[in-house]
């Protein structure tokens, strides 16, 4: 199956990370500003199975618009504001 980059979704989990402190609930380690925030957390936000949570951070994982950190045994994910920015600047460009 086909995954692009853009869906609903995403672009949600997106906007959600600008201020996590805004959107997710106080977590157990890691602050959410610094260190982003568990799959378990947008799971619950979106509303959809922890799995499928997880492909959708995975995909933007892996084109470099979320950096992860571990913090003991979870992810956490968290903006990557430079590559997000680069990347409108090839869209603003023209590609």
């Amino acid at each position: 199956m086909l995954r692009t980059p853009v869906s609903v979704r995403r672009l949600d989990i997106l906007e959600w990370l600008k201020d996590p402190v805004a959107h997710f609930p106080e977590q157990r380690q890691g602050d959410p500003a610094e260190d982003g925030v568990t799959a378990d957390a947008v799971a619950a936000k979106l509303g959809v199975p922890l799995g499928l949570a997880q492909t959708d951070l995975g995909l933007l994982v892996d084109i470099g618009l979320l950096r992860t950190k571990r913090i003991r045994r979870r992810l956490h994910y968290r903006r990557d504001e430079m590559r997000i920015a680069e990347v409108a600047r090839m869209f603003e460009k023209g590609w």
